[in-house]
């Protein structure tokens, strides 16, 4: 992706996605020693960036794939945000989740408008049932973060938070697959090079540290996690040519780390 497709991605989801605040921190400010901002990405309806690049998606999707519906497989943020504006658009949604998924995350993704199918002990098992039924049935998939367009909607937090904070010195960035570092450090690095981007990960599931030391995919071992939602074996495809290009470097915590930081925010 480039500039061009985040600044166009922008454009697209403005009218619907509002700009979150970018928030000065007292408190880790005083704990770091260097004044640190918060963008609140929370504060979107469904409580995640994710909707960012869901919706520049399914806004570029023609008539004729929106008849057909999309389809995945998610048990969190992402199913949330796909189904909040599929249902807007009148769009069905699908979505798989193994059947170990918590009933409060089912019925949180029912609420937004999607259709959910527990398959299997696991989500990879849930992945492959959904792009089974996908490919059978005519759905358009709809990737978490391995997709042009949803890396060029989560982009969209960049270019604010350059617009908001013009002399940041360093942005850090959860990493999962990464389509949200991805995204922001091609916005960010294209318009202003001499802005750090640090990719954080957790030291269990560190599937981009090991993908950029191979110079490709990987999958690593599973393994459990405070933060489950960024706990993606593998890094995508898309993502990594441009964390290899645009990030400064990734880093790991371990989970008394991430534990703390909760307590704190």
């Amino acid at each position: 992706i480039t500039l061009a497709d985040i600044e166009a991605a922008e454009r697209r989801i403005r009218p619907t996605i509002h700009v979150t605040p970018c928030e000065f921190s007292e408190t880790f400010t005083e704990l770091s020693g260097n004044p640190v901002y918060f963008k609140l990405e929370n504060l979107h309806m469904t409580g995640s960036f994710k909707e960012r690049g869901a919706l520049n998606k399914l806004l570029q999707m023609t008539p004729e794939e929106r008849s057909r519906g999309v389809i995945l497989a998610s048990a969190g943020n992402h199913a949330q945000g796909v189904a909040y504006h599929a249902k807007r658009l009148g769009i069905r949604c699908i979505v798989y989740m193994p059947e170990t998924a918590p009933v409060t995350k089912v019925n949180a993704t029912e609420r937004f408008g999607a259709e959910v199918r527990l398959h299997g002990n696991n989500f990879d098992e849930a992945l492959a049932e959904a792009k089974r039924i996908g490919a059978a049935e005519g759905f358009v998939f709809v990737h978490a973060f391995d997709d042009p367009a949803v890396i060029a909607g989560q982009g969209t937090a960049g270019l604010e938070i350059l617009s908001q904070n013009p002399f940041v010195d360093a942005i850090l960035v959860p990493i999962g697959g990464g389509g949200l570092i991805g995204g922001i450090a091609c916005a960010v690095k294209e318009t202003n090079p001499k802005i750090k981007v640090i990719g954080v990960q957790t030291a269990r599931v560190p599937s981009m540290q090991a993908a950029l030391a191979k110079g490709e995919p990987v999958e690593v071992p599973p393994a459990s996690t405070i933060a489950d939602g960024i706990a993606v074996r593998r890094a995508g495809q898309e993502t990594l040519p441009l964390v290899a290009r645009y990030v400064d470097a990734v880093v790991t915590v371990e989970e008394e780390e991430i534990a703390s930081a909760i307590l704190y925010l």
